[in-house]
């Protein structure tokens, strides 16, 4: 049941040695602790949707419906016991184009860039840095145009396998 975990692990550890203590999120991304309140107002017209992820690898919410153009907020708050290392989550919103298994598997090779592989940004519409237990990170960003399904999913290796993935439904 822990193979992935035990896998994300081996991947990592040779690589979480380089990487800084002080690591600053993704570009787009903002991380802060999980007990601190969000801004007290919301910026106007930017609708702010929370997840969460947990242990278990599944994101408290699956489906997401959004208008085109919309500015949405995606706030991802991480809950566990894990250390960063073995458990992290992240937000990725893929295009309606983008080849899923392709872009995650590319990703297992990205630790650096928290797993989001540089020769496939262009998959990516908007994403968050990688929250460990008791982090939350989070990224705004304007809902595609086009109609349709796009697949969002933690890239964290294992995670997408496992079940960590949702679809924003532009309507």
């Amino acid at each position: 049941m822990y193979q992935h975990v035990i896998l994300s692990i081996m991947l990592a550890a040779p690589i979480a040695a380089q990487t800084p203590a002080t690591q600053k999120p993704a570009a787009g991304a903002t991380q802060k602790p999980a007990t601190e309140k969000p801004a007290a107002a919301a910026a106007k017209g930017v609708r702010t949707v929370e997840i969460i992820g947990t242990e278990d690898m599944k994101f408290s919410m699956p489906t997401i419906t959004a208008k085109p153009g919309e500015q949405l907020r995606v706030r991802l708050t991480a809950k566990g016991a894990m250390p960063k290392i073995a458990m992290a989550h992240n937000f990725v919103l893929l295009t309606k184009t983008a080849k899923v298994v392709d872009f995650v598997t590319a990703a297992m090779n990205a630790r650096t860039t928290d797993f989001i592989p540089a020769d496939k940004k262009a998959d990516v519409v908007a994403h968050t840095g990688l929250a460990g237990a008791g982090e939350t990170v989070e990224v705004t960003f304007k809902v595609p145009a086009a109609a349709g399904d796009y697949t969002y999913l933690c890239s964290f290796p294992g995670h997408f396998q496992a079940g960590m993935k949702g679809t924003l439904t532009v309507k």
